[in-house]
């Protein structure tokens, strides 16, 4: 199953649900969310597989760390390029690693033209166990096209939620485990205009993410 291919919504209206996606069991922001209405717009017809947004959500206005050690601005080193933004942790027990993954065999099936216009960019949300360099060893083996970044929680959060996005501070569990929870969410902003037009939920296919990557590297509306 994938996303709807003829939804529009707006971006409100997507922020909205989006909360309800999540890759923990906090039910705090599903609750939050469950108050807030989620009304489709009138226009109904999309190229993309996943749902897009009207007017759209603007780029986080986001610096933290990449996995190099560097100071890594969002909005000015992504400018013009076909950007993938996931807020996620490398010890995510699946939805982490099934969505990179899929979006990396995705990128593989496109010509080159298109690879070199996208970048996927992971911002995780247990910055204390993901330093850049494990940060950047995780990464490494879903491409080139990948670039990690860590930093301070407080803006990840707020960066998340400008999206759509819950983010909760990481939990220690009594075995010793750490889960973050987190909405699931692939946030697409096209390379014309920066603008995250297009969403992609939990379930998203391989060939879903095949299908759209060309029409984000054209700026598709």
């Amino acid at each position: 199953m994938h996303c709807p291919r003829s939804l529009r919504l707006s971006a409100t209206a997507l922020a909205a649900a989006a909360l309800l996606a999540g890759c923990g069991t906090s039910g705090r922001a599903h609750h939050e969310a469950a108050d807030k209405p989620a009304a489709i717009s009138a226009e109904s017809e999309s190229p993309y597989r996943g749902t897009t947004v009207a007017p759209g959500f603007a780029k986080p206005d986001l610096v933290l760390t990449d996995t190099t050690g560097k100071p890594y601005d969002l909005r000015k080193q992504t400018s013009g390029k076909t950007t993938m933004v996931f807020f996620g942790y490398t010890n995510c027990p699946d939805v982490c690693p099934t969505t990179m993954g899929d979006i990396s065999t995705a990128l593989a099936r496109q010509p080159q033209a298109v690879r070199d216009n996208v970048q996927v960019v992971f911002v995780t949300t247990d910055p204390e166990r993901d330093t850049p360099a494990s940060l950047g060893k995780w990464l490494k083996s879903f491409g080139p096209n990948f670039t990690g970044l860590s930093g301070d929680l407080t803006k990840v959060k707020k960066a998340a939620l400008s999206v759509g996005i819950s983010v909760e501070d990481p939990k220690k569990h009594h075995d010793g485990t750490v889960t973050s929870d987190h909405g699931t969410q692939v946030i697409a902003f096209t390379p014309g205009d920066d603008k995250g037009r297009v969403v992609y939920t939990h379930g998203t296919t391989v060939d879903d993410f095949a299908h759209d990557l060309p029409l984000l590297a054209k700026n598709t509306r």
